[in-house]
């Protein structure tokens, strides 16, 4: 199956387009999960038991791989078994990498974004395009060749994204030149249900640019950063799906902060305790979500 089939598949299971994202901060991650002289242990921990309540309000999983990597190789390993375990629970998984290369490097990231052990075995990885289509196309050949997705940074939702991604190219800023240039791709990852697997990540800070993005891009999965901790609603979210007979539909709205650190969590007394606080959470922007779609 397509990736793009696989993750529309897993949104309407869930009946919402919430994608739990993982952002592991030691210094966030409460006591119960071990002893902060030993981060990794606790990370581990965390993320293990973050991936096994995700996997109950949401069907896809987004983990932060550059807050796994200070960790050197065990941090790498650790990234590897969260991914592995929120596959096993049936999750579609996005690798946050956001890789930029071209050539046998770009390749060499491929490789290990979507090859088997030892490699990350993902569905999806976020890739930076700013060094041009060539930096893409390895990217696109391999998921092309093994049914996976990438996920294009294109209006991101940072407050710095205004620096360049907004810069006048030939009469239309660079985040539209850039879909331009996806727009003619996304065929080569389109699935069965009409959606295609190369991603545009777009951010729910900015609504309006989404709308105009879904214009350029009418059958490209959306990556939506910026709802929650950063301040974008459920409707900005949403606001460049597109409106089907089930709904709003057209890509995943990614939470990490909002749902894996809630107020409280971290002083919780107990494991049942941060649990229910977790997963009160998810419930709550999954719920959310879901109803911005059936608006």
């Amino acid at each position: 199956m397509m990736f793009a089939d696989r993750l529309i598949e897993a949104v309407r299971a869930k009946q919402t387009p919430l994608c739990v994202g993982l952002d592991p901060f030691a210094e966030k991650i409460p006591a119960l999960f071990g002893d902060a002289r030993e981060e990794i242990a606790a990370i581990e921990r965390f993320g293990e038991a973050v991936v096994s309540l995700a996997a109950q309000h949401a069907g896809v999983f987004k983990p932060q791989l550059g807050l796994f990597e200070p960790y050197g190789p065990d941090g790498v390993r650790v990234a590897q078994e969260i991914v592995s375990e929120a596959r096993a629970l049936g999750m579609v998984v996005i690798l946050d990498a956001k890789r930029g290369d071209i050539g046998t490097t770009a390749e060499g990231y491929a490789r290990a974004s979507f090859g088997q052990a030892p490699g990350f075995d993902a569905d999806c990885v976020t890739v930076n395009p700013y060094l041009g289509a060539d930096s893409i196309e390895p990217f696109l050949a391999r998921a092309e060749r093994d049914a996976k997705g990438v996920a294009v940074l294109v209006r991101t939702s940072n407050p710095g994204a205004r620096d360049l991604q907004d810069l006048d190219c030939s009469g239309a800023p660079l985040w539209r030149r850039t879909a331009e240039m996806l727009a003619a791709q996304t065929g080569r990852l389109k699935g069965r249900s009409g959606w295609s697997g190369l991603m545009a990540v777009a951010g729910a800070t900015y609504p309006e640019e989404a709308q105009a993005l879904r214009q350029t891009l009418p059958d490209a999965l959306f990556l939506v950063p910026g709802y929650g901790a950063q301040g974008a609603s459920a409707a900005d979210a949403v606001a460049g799906f597109t409106m089907t007979p089930r709904g709003r539909e057209g890509g995943v709205v990614n939470s990490s902060r909002g749902v894996t650190y809630p107020q409280g969590a971290q002083h919780a007394a107990t494991l049942d305790a941060w649990r229910e606080i977790v997963s009160t959470a998810m419930a709550g922007a999954a719920a959310e979500l879901r109803a911005a779609c059936n608006a």
